[in-house]
């Protein structure tokens, strides 16, 4: 294979591959040198479970976000130029050359690809199917997540009236190095999502052995996560339905430390798949909570001592990742947000009491002992207001707000984003291209793929 022949952001990753510690092959390990490729189950299911690069995820969307932000002090510290015009919605060049959050994806898609496409290869027999079965399955719900997280950052909002013309993200299905880079539509890409979901249902187990596996749980989460992405609400409503019949449990936060510097412990008992990300510029030494938003905590939620450290100049940090001790950002999907998904789209259909119901499960869990009294609405519509609100509380610093932005903005929420910086106010308007990041410059080079509309 000529080098000069590869296509997209795979000559990238084999470069990577190539140089970084971080990517050798698993095989490379083993005695056997002329095991040159993956040829067991075995093999693949390690390529899987490699910790070490698959459970990272981008970050960019939860950067771009307004849950935090900066002091102008801070800003000028950051040590990429990139970080800085990510962080004020520039235009262009806000990912750093062959690195970044597009190689995060497209690597973990090319892992994944791999499995599918020596997965073929090997013959399903009665004594292997359920193993055989079992890694597609796995495979195909990665893929989808990953594909998903891509289209959140690159692709504007599902628009129904334009999805089928809006520039979605290559769809890549195969770990060949030569295949020529395209950008689907926004519709196809989210075809992609639900089909490789759908398909991943039926061969995994209803609850993985553990929670950096992909499970049949975690599928409906991220279906209906995606349904919702796309402001289908009745297949996200019906999907979140699906997940909370296998996997229900909730925290009760008032069983945490609220002194200790991590709360959460990494894989507690909401989390239904884990993955994480932390990106320098959201480190809780430089990322401030959005003042407002921490006063929208009542003094009786467990949340507000529990999810914040104070700061010594009287701001606040956010210490309350389900990601645990390591202070990552909790990047997979956990008990709460589905919970709150299907309140959500119970409150949409007109079923005030459902509504209510599943958001009051969930809130006294959060608020002190002794404390909690239910919410209560008088309409559909006061329901999805509250509902939507303790969404933002609930799922603070878990990449989910940039998506929700983007969503209810096409409903007409008319959120507008603003950072001042060194006293200059930047602001994002409702609907605005930029909600599509940038594709890096380099990647366009290599494929020729149209940019972004700015």
């Amino acid at each position: 294979m000529k080098l000069i022949k590869l296509k997209g952001p795979w000559i990238i990753i084999m470069i990577l591959f190539i140089i970084t510690s971080s990517c050798k092959k698993f095989l490379d390990q083993k005695p056997d040198q002329k095991l040159a490729v993956p040829s067991t189950l075995y093999d693949l299911q390690t390529l899987l479970d490699n910790y070490s690069v698959l459970p990272l995820d981008p970050a960019s969307d939860e950067v771009s976000a307004d849950n935090y932000y900066l002091t102008t002090t801070t800003w000028q510290s950051l040590s990429l130029e990139t970080d800085r015009r990510m962080y004020t919605w520039e235009k262009d060049n806000i990912f750093q050359p062959v690195s970044g959050d597009w190689v995060t994806v497209y690597r973990k898609i090319y892992y994944y690809n791999t499995v599918l496409d020596y997965l073929q290869k090997i013959p399903v027999t009665t004594s292997n199917a359920a193993e055989w079965n079992h890694i597609k399955g796995q495979a195909l719900m990665l893929r989808a997540k990953s594909f998903l997280q891509a289209a959140v950052i690159w692709s504007l909002a599902y628009d129904p009236a334009t999805a089928a013309a809006d520039l979605g993200i290559p769809l890549k299905l195969k770990a060949d190095l030569n295949e020529v880079s395209v950008r689907s539509s926004v519709e196809q890409t989210y075809e992609q999502v639900i089909g490789d979901l759908k398909a991943s249902v039926p061969l995994l187990p209803p609850k993985a052995i553990h929670v950096v596996r992909a499970s049949r749980s975690a599928a409906y989460a991220f279906l209906a996560r995606t349904y919702l992405a796309m402001r289908d609400y009745a297949n996200a409503g019906r999907y979140a339905d699906s997940c909370l019949q296998i996997s229900n449990t909730l925290l009760n936060y008032n069983t945490l430390s609220t002194t200790a510097t991590y709360p959460f412990s990494q894989y507690n008992t909401e989390v239904l798949f884990q993955s994480a990300q932390l990106p320098p510029i959201l480190a809780n030494t430089r990322a401030k909570i959005d003042s407002a938003l921490y006063a929208s905590y009542a003094a009786n939620d467990c949340r507000k001592t529990i999810f914040f450290k104070a700061n010594t100049d009287g701001t606040w940090g956010f210490k309350g990742s389900y990601d645990g001790s390591g202070g990552g950002l909790h990047t997979g999907i956990a008990t709460d947000e589905v919970y709150l998904m299907r309140a959500e789209c119970f409150a949409r259909a007109g079923n005030t009491a459902a509504a209510l119901t599943d958001l009051n499960t969930l809130l006294q869990m959060r608020m002190k002992t002794g404390t909690f009294i239910p919410v209560t609405a008088g309409s559909p519509g006061q329901a999805l207001f509250i509902i939507l609100q303790e969404r933002r509380k609930e799922l603070l610093m878990r990449c989910t707000r940039w998506m929700d932005i983007k969503r209810l903005n096409k409903e007409g929420a008319g959120i507008t984003l603003k950072r001042i910086v060194n006293n200059q106010v930047y602001t994002l308007p409702p609907n605005d291209l930029r909600y599509a990041l940038a594709i890096p410059e380099y990647i366009i080079d290599i494929t020729g793929m149209p940019q972004n509309p700015r």
